[in-house]
């Protein structure tokens, strides 16, 4: 018996060893399998694209939960002997990063990425992702991820560049993407524009304000941001609301209000809910998406009141450059004074703030470039938009969403998507491949030939780039090998929590640029939380390291833990017992194949000798139906269910009663031999049915055997 089973099993003096042979051996990326017959170069494909982390720190313990989940797949998917292809990369995130770094910056040499230059502080920032890139790819390969590292790609390298100026090109082109003057989120910490996905909100107490504009307006508003109401061009009511019937249609002149002078006009909008506060909206174009629409559908003015500072924008002596805050209690006090105010209420409100800054988001009017998912464009001779390609797709299950109850909510957002802004004002990213002169316009791939042509300053949303993940990464828009063998992708896996960020955005731009869906299936899991069930998060100090739960228990134990108990779509709650009842279960699987190598060194596995008993018979025919309930689980995307299942019957019925009931067999010359083959033959089909959830220990375990010839993570799978 090798010398190394006779002692405990420690993951820590094995697993980098173990991960390192694979890496060795060159299976993980599908050529080497195929040169190397272990795959056949017709053989059925499957490819999923890693959703690339932010290189903005570290990963988390949602982040293992979602790597497990695909190692899983792909494993599994490699052992049935499918052409299996796993691409890693990395996101530029750009606010993200950027924002991080600036910090970084202010607090140790207290400058800004002004005092620097676009040029040096982009040579910062790109120093600063490289660093945190190399420690997540080490979490991954701690991971046990069978990740094709020969494709690693990276959102903003030169590959994914190209993609991006091409893709936008095209739809410049096409008319999809245009420049215009719009209410947006802006972040005035940060001086840029963010997408809602980069929004947080967060519960605070305010005041609700109930008034009239002047004494003799004869109706109502109420607003939490009184201060904005220098900036209304009308009143919006309910059609159906008889109280206000007869001042629909009427402008009235305000010649004072907190210093400005006010022309509001009465109108009716079915959107306005009459049972909201006074029934009656004050509509503020220019700093209220709501309003902005409202004011778009009657044709309101705009007045902008707050410039990108957070700062009043007005004449009047009263509120001009005041921060909002200020403005906001000038404004109330002024109300007081002049007994137009009739109540004050206090009340819970939602407020928007930057997730990477923290600054409270102020809606402008800016001049920015969209994406207009609305507008009609041709497509292999039909006309299409992008909104109804991404509901096509979804409503005729060529794409299938796991769990289903996601896919009326996709549904529900796109019919109600709204043009996308996709310019951002910070250096890190795609820049805009847009270029003037005088009053010329250019857009291409390439800047325009010629002298005194300035290109666009600002940057892409992240989310662009990251859109294009399935088939940039596969080289597009160059017609690879890859792209033809792999794309569509098998299957996406991500959380829930991005459906509509990424998700939808990757679905818009594969059907857009290459008329075809970027993957077949997209999987959702849920959140991790910690086991009083709170959102990990490193403001509440629970936040976990993979690599430190790795280190004190074994990849293996926080795989198992992490996929146990957790279906699709729902939430899990991490803890100390469960990462250490999955480090007794290593434990064990390794007592079981040391007890069966003592029995049976050469490890005797032939299923005909064994089956020679009934009730050996019996045992492998048992084995078989939990193969084929393994299988179907893992097709089916159930894979808490197959790896419960393999827990339970490893433990519990091969260890807790095949193990012990063959003791006494064992010693009889009589029935020696079946048994050995019995045992060798369920140890080493339990060790296939184990190796994608378990990679380590199993791995170890089979090289560990007598005659074995290839490495476990491609022998084949089990099958009847």
């Amino acid at each position: 018996m090798n010398e190394e089973f006779k002692k405990p099993y420690n993951p820590v003096e094995q697993e980098d060893a173990i991960y390192q042979k694979w890496e060795e051996s060159g299976f993980f990326n599908p050529d080497v399998c195929i040169k190397e017959n272990v795959t056949k170069s017709d053989a059925d494909y499957f490819s999923i694209v890693l959703p690339p982390p932010n290189v903005t720190g570290t990963l988390h313990m949602g982040s293992a939960f979602m790597l497990a989940i695909e190692d899983i797949m792909v494993r599994y998917n490699r052992m049935l002997g499918k052409k299996t292809l796993w691409i890693p990369g990395t996101d530029h995130a750009a606010i993200a990063t950027q924002s991080k770094v600036e910090k970084i910056i202010q607090k140790k040499e207290g400058k800004n990425r002004h005092d620097l230059g676009r040029e040096e502080f982009l040579k910062r920032v790109e120093k600063f992702a490289l660093e945190n890139h190399d420690t997540i790819i080490m979490q991954m390969k701690k991971m046990g991820c069978s990740l094709d590292w020969s494709r690693e790609a990276f959102t903003l390298d030169k590959q994914r560049n190209l993609a991006v100026k091409t893709v936008f090109k095209k739809m410049y082109d096409d008319g999809l993407i245009y420049r215009g003057y719009k209410v947006v989120n802006w972040d005035p910490k940060g001086q840029t524009t963010i997408s809602d996905d980069e929004i947080v909100y967060e519960e605070r107490k305010a005041t609700m304000y109930t008034f009239k504009y002047s004494k003799d307006f004869p109706i109502a508003i109420s607003t939490t941001r009184p201060e904005t109401k220098v900036g209304d061009t009308a009143v919006a009511v309910n059609p159906e609301d008889e109280r206000y019937k007869q001042y629909v249609g009427k402008t009235f002149e305000v010649s004072d209000f907190a210093g400005e002078k006010l022309s509001i006009k009465v109108i009716a909008d079915k959107e306005v809910d009459p049972e909201f506060g006074t029934g009656a909206l004050g509509v503020t174009p220019a700093h209220s998406q709501i309003d902005w629409e409202i004011a778009q559908r009657h044709v309101l003015p705009l007045k902008p009141v707050i410039n990108e500072y957070a700062r009043m924008s007005v004449e009047s002596s009263l509120l001009k450059d005041k921060k909002v805050t200020e403005a906001r209690e000038l404004v109330v006090q002024w109300l007081r004074d002049n007994k137009l105010m009739q109540e004050e209420k206090e009340i819970s409100q939602n407020i928007s703030t930057a997730e990477r800054t923290g600054g409270i988001i102020e809606p402008l009017p800016k001049l920015q470039w969209f994406i207009d998912v609305n507008k009609e464009f041709s497509q292999n001779g039909k006309q299409v938009t992008l909104k109804k390609l991404m509901l096509s797709v979804i409503e005729d299950k060529t794409i299938n969403i796991i769990p289903e109850r996601f896919e009326k909510e996709y549904v529900h957002w796109i019919t109600n998507l709204k043009d996308w802004c996709i310019s951002r004002q910070i250096w890190y990213g795609h820049r805009i491949p847009v270029w003037y002169k005088n009053d010329e316009v250019y857009c291409g791939v390439e800047a325009p030939q010629g002298n005194d042509w300035e290109q666009d300053a600002d940057t892409l949303d992240t989310w662009f780039s990251s859109g294009l993940w399935t088939f940039s990464v596969l080289g597009w828009p160059e017609q690879t090998e890859d792209l033809k063998n792999y794309h569509p992708t098998t299957v996406l896996e991500t959380g829930y929590d991005i459906l509509f960020f990424w998700v939808a955005r990757m679905i818009l731009m594969s059907t857009y640029a290459l008329g075809e869906i970027p993957f077949k299936n997209v999987y959702l899991h849920g959140l991790v939380r910690d086991n009083q069930g709170r959102k990990i998060s490193k403001s509440l100090g629970n936040n976990v390291d993979p690599v430190d739960v790795i280190a004190k228990y074994g990849a293996d134990a926080v795989r198992m833990a992490l996929i146990v108990g957790t279906g699709p779509g729902n939430d899990s709650k991490i803890s100390e017992e469960k990462f250490k009842a999955y480090k007794h279960f290593a434990n064990k699987i390794w007592n079981i194949t040391r007890f069966i190598l003592e029995n049976n060194p050469e490890i005797k596995s032939d299923s005909k000798i064994a089956t020679r008993n009934e009730v050996y018979k019996k045992y492998i025919d048992d084995f078989k139906v939990l193969t084929k309930d393994i299988t179907i689980d893992i097709e089916n995307y159930r894979f808490y269910m197959a790896a419960e299942k393999l827990y339970h019957y490893t433990w519990h019925t091969f260890a807790d009663i095949i193990i012990e009931e063959s003791k006494e067999k064992l010693k009889s010359s009589e029935s020696s031999e079946e048994t050995q083959n019995m045992l060798g033959f369920l140890l080493k089909e339990q060790l296939k049915l184990l190796h994608p959830f378990m990679p380590f220990i199993t791995e170890k375990i089979w090289s560990a055997l007598p005659n074995s010839k290839n490495m476990l993570m491609v022998e084949k799978w089990p099958t009847n």
